[in-house]
């Protein structure tokens, strides 16, 4: 992981699509936010240790996972302009429950819990934008957890292509996508020639 000077032009730009922010709050958030680069397969965090930051994916493929019975279970999947953390690490500040790898070189642009915690108190606007960000997380989670309920593979590959964004098809390795739809690689490379 390298962390280096960095112009945050572009995340700015972003968070202001999502949400204008006041000059003040910009340029707060802009001398806060720390830049690092992760080559493929270097962890954000690895199950137990501490996070407390939230990260922008500025360019990069990210999946969220744990470990049971010696097998990995990818749970989620984050590329360019998403938002990731350890929940129970940025929230609770308790050790995380699952590991964040990185499986492409990944730029992040990342806010510490402290930092964020100081601008809702100091700018109501921030309060407005992580209500957004919320309620975003919230949706693509409740996703996941219909996708998860469903029985057939079929149905459950069709169903995660309708909420997906298609890049994530396109870049994520077979068998991490198969861990995420809960199938063999086989059953995947079946239903992908199906289509």
């Amino acid at each position: 992981m390298t962390n280096t000077k960095y112009n945050h032009f572009l995340t700015i730009a972003l968070l202001n699509s999502i949400h204008p922010l006041s000059k003040s709050l910009n340029k707060y958030v802009s001398s806060t936010l720390v830049f690092n680069h992760y080559k493929k397969g270097e962890y954000i965090v690895k199950k137990g240790g501490f996070c407390d930051r939230i990260f922008i994916i500025r360019k990069g493929l990210v999946r969220g996972y744990f470990t049971h019975d010696d097998k990995e279970i990818t749970t989620w999947v984050s590329i360019d302009n998403e938002l990731v953390t350890s929940i129970s690490g940025y929230f609770k500040k308790e050790p995380a429950v699952e590991s964040i790898q990185c499986l492409e070189d990944t730029f992040t642009e990342s806010l510490s819990y402290d930092n964020m915690h100081f601008a809702f108190h100091n700018f109501k606007e921030m309060n407005d934008l992580y209500r957004i960000l919320m309620e975003h997380y919230y949706l693509h989670a409740e996703y996941r957890a219909f996708m998860a309920r469903i029985p057939s593979t079929k149905d459950r590959y069709n169903y995660f292509l309708k909420i997906t964004n298609p890049e994530i098809v396109k870049r994520l390795p077979k068998k991490y996508l198969a861990s995420l739809l809960n199938m063999r690689p086989e059953t995947l490379s079946r239903l992908k020639l199906e289509k």
